[in-house]
């Protein structure tokens, strides 16, 4: 499972995603990619999910924060 996350920083108008939850859901999918195309990990394995800004790890108003808060998260789960 690959988790894709984001700062809560609104995007601008007119940037190439809608929102925070479409910018992480790309970033968790670009990932899952990877993992297929140049891993060879199978496609049926693998989930692509995207949080936005949701599940922060750090809640503090700093660039710091925000910076820990952009992230993507493996989880390997048995099935």
């Amino acid at each position: 499972q690959v988790d894709g996350h984001t700062d809560d920083v609104p995007l601008i108008q007119g940037a190439q995603f809608a929102d925070n939850w479409e910018l992480s859901q790309a970033r968790a999918l670009s990932v899952v990619r990877y993992m297929v195309n140049f891993l060879g990990i199978p496609p049926d394995r693998l989930s692509a999910n995207g949080f936005g800004q949701y599940q922060p790890i750090n809640p503090d108003d700093t660039a710091q924060a925000r910076a820990q808060n952009r992230r993507i998260e493996l989880k390997f789960t048995g099935k």
